[in-house]
């Protein structure tokens, strides 16, 4: 199985564009149940995150 570290240590940014909606939407607001808008915030961050810092592979 793989597993995958971040390296961060707490330091640096990240910098995310994020529409209104979908920064509410990681609040908790919810927008008439279209999990569309948080789940496209998640994939940014998640996306910006990867290119920020480094990931390392080990097998487990």
């Amino acid at each position: 199985m793989n597993s995958q570290t971040a390296y961060a240590e707490g330091k640096g940014s990240i910098d995310v564009q994020l529409t209104p909606d979908e920064a509410l939407a990681l609040t908790g607001v919810e927008f008439n149940g279209n999990h569309k808008i948080k789940t496209e915030a998640q994939r940014k961050i998640r996306n910006a995150f990867e290119k920020t810092f480094d990931f390392k592979s080990s097998a487990k």
